[in-house]
Parts: C-alpha cells; sequence; structure tokens
C-alpha cells in the first residue's frame, strides 16, 4: 500500500545560487555607480598648464604635412625640331629669361633658307628691273605727247593760214580741207594717247602694287623662316632653375618635344595630403600657420583637387607674405589648418 512522501523544508540549492547572483550583480552596480574609483595617473606639474575658461570663437585646427613645391613649373618644348649639337648649361643652373639652353641644327632648314633669299634676290631684281622698263615707257608716253602737241600747235597755225587764205580765194578748196582734217587727226590722236596715258599709269600702279606685295610676302616669308633658324637656339622662357634637361648630344628632338623644364623660384606653393575625412570642410580660401625658426607665416589654400586617392585628397597652399628663408623643393612641412 502506497503513502505519501512529505516534502522537506529549508533552503534549497538553486536557492543559494540565486542569492548568489543577486548579491554579484549588487556588487557590480556598487562599483560602477558608487563606489570611488581608487586608480591614479601621475604626471609632472611642469605638464600641467592651468587657464582660465573664457567665452570666445571656437576655431578648430587640424595639422597637415605637405611637401613644398616651386610656385610654378614651365616645361621646355622643342619650337623647330633638329639634332643636338651643344648643352649650353646643365641641370640645377639657374638662368635668365632669354638664355640660350640648348643649340639645334637643321641642315633642311638652312636649305630653305638659302632657298627662300635667292627667290627673294630674284624677285627683287625682276620688280627693279620691270620698274625700270615702267619709267622708260612713262618718259616715252610723255616725248610722244609733246610730239603731240608740237604738232597739234604746227597743224592748228597751218589750218588758220589756209582758212584764211581759203575765205579770200586764194587757194583752193582741197588745199583748206587738207589742212582742216589734218590739224583734226592731230586733235584726236592727242586725246587717245591722253587717254592710253592715263590706262597705263593705272596699270602701272596696280602692277607695281602686286609685285611690292608679293614681295612683302616673300620678305615677311624669309623673315619667319629665319626666325624658325632662331628657334633652333632654345632659350629660358622665363627666370628660374633648369631642374630637368632630358637631352644629349647629337639625339634628334622632334618638332614640340619636351626637353625639360624650368622651376620658377620666386615664391613656393606647398602641396599636402588630407584624409578624406575634411574633404567637404576644406574649400579654397581656409588659412593655414606654418612655424619656422621661431617665426609664424600664413598660407592659403589656393587650389583643391577634387580626386580622391587612397582615401586623401590634395590641396595646395600659397603663401599670403613672406616666405621663409632658405626653403627648397621637397622640403616637408607641418601646417595649422583652420576648418572654421
Amino acid at each position: 500500500m502506497d503513502r505519501p512522501i512529505q516534502k522537506k523544508k529549508g533552503i534549497k540549492k538553486k536557492h543559494l545560487y540565486i542569492a548568489a547572483g543577486v548579491i554579484l550583480f549588487l556588487l557590480i552596480v556598487y562599483k560602477a555607480f558608487f563606489a570611488e574609483n581608487l586608480s591614479t595617473y601621475r604626471v609632472d606639474k611642469d605638464k600641467v598648464t592651468i587657464g582660465t575658461v573664457t567665452e570666445g570663437t571656437f576655431y578648430n585646427y587640424i595639422t597637415v604635412t605637405g611637401n613644398v613645391e616651386p610656385i610654378a613649373t614651365i616645361y621646355l618644348d622643342a619650337r623647330e625640331g633638329g639634332r643636338v649639337e651643344e648643352k649650353v648649361v646643365e641641370e640645377g643652373t639657374m638662368v635668365k629669361k632669354g638664355d640660350v639652353i640648348l643649340r639645334l641644327t637643321n641642315p633642311d632648314l638652312n636649305l630653305s633658307i638659302l632657298n627662300s633669299e635667292a627667290q627673294l634676290a630674284e624677285k627683287s631684281n625682276f620688280l627693279r628691273n620691270t620698274m625700270v622698263t615702267m619709267e622708260q615707257e612713262r618718259i616715252q608716253i610723255k616725248r610722244e605727247l609733246l610730239n603731240l602737241e608740237y604738232d597739234i600747235k604746227r597743224k592748228k597755225r597751218t589750218f588758220e593760214q589756209n582758212k584764211t587764205l581759203f575765205a579770200d580765194k586764194l587757194i583752193p578748196e582741197e588745199d583748206y580741207l587738207k589742212s582742216k582734217e589734218d590739224y583734226e587727226f592731230a586733235q584726236r590722236s592727242y586725246e587717245l594717247y591722253i587717254e592710253r596715258q592715263k590706262q597705263d599709269s593705272v596699270y602701272r600702279s596696280i602692277q607695281v602694287k602686286q609685285m611690292n606685295d608679293n614681295l612683302r610676302n616673300m620678305e615677311l616669308n624669309l623673315q619667319l623662316v629665319r626666325e624658325r633658324k632662331e628657334n633652333l637656339n632654345v632659350k629660358a622662357p622665363v627666370d628660374g632653375q633648369l631642374s630637368s634637361l632630358d637631352v644629349e648630344i647629337g639625339q634628334s628632338v622632334p618638332k614640340g618635344g619636351r626637353i625639360g623644364q624650368i622651376n620658377v623660384l620666386t615664391s613656393y606653393k606647398v602641396v599636402a595630403q588630407i584624409d578624406e575625412h575634411y574633404i567637404d570642410k576644406v574649400k579654397t580660401g581656409l588659412t593655414a600657420d606654418l612655424e619656422r625658426q621661431g617665426q609664424k607665416f600664413k598660407l592659403r589654400i589656393r587650389k583643391v583637387y577634387p580626386e580622391v586617392k587612397n582615401g586623401r585628397f590634395t590641396v595646395e597652399m600659397v603663401f599670403t607674405g613672406k616666405h621663409p628663408d632658405n626653403m627648397r623643393t621637397g622640403q616637408t612641412y607641418y601646417t595649422r589648418l583652420q576648418l572654421g
């Protein structure tokens, strides 16, 4: 026969686990919110700066690392093709505007100059001979006009005499009519010669103008060819430092070929790489400070490149006033860029 089992009274084991968990949780809460943090960090008092809290404008700065570059770089291209005959200066040399850097030779260009000079001389001689011929023709026409004027006067006088004699019945009518016709013919011949003189004068003027224009064009062409020859002397377009000259003696250089570059060192710019996190805050016109040799120099962002590479974008900063002494291309500077 079954009999009921009586439940034991008292604290069970699972109750002990629950109580321990509650106590541990309370200890953690106490430590986090009520217990005094006993850990300490010791520093020298000389390294601690104490200041007065004041109200003012908050400026947000970031430190930017940049490299020094010339304010401008001018590329040297060969304006005329040729073979390198002489390198007048070497890389690193300071040059002035107009200094010869490189000399080229071009036999085909020299031949072209000789041909142009020969054509110009031939055309000049032809024009000179034509002018002489025209002047002779002008003098001949003038002489003919003088003869015609004299002939008119003589025949006019004969006609007037015969007219009087014919009126007095002293000569036959045939003689009178002949003298009249001779006089009228002389007048008509004179008028025709005057008309010819005018036409010849206009024709000569047009011909001389065309020949002079042609001669001027040939002279201009010769001048351009000579300028091309002068371009065989590659000259510095600006004052600066010849930073590169990528040619050797005997090398053939094509027209328009890149042969080197000149750095303009009247001032400098600082080119910096900035984390793309600041790309929306960095704009042209923002200012930066650069400390060097105990002096502070001001810069301004002149250009922001839109392209991002490897999480960074590029800016160009230029000095708003003087720049540090003894700056060199490639030096690294740390600047404080003011974002706002």
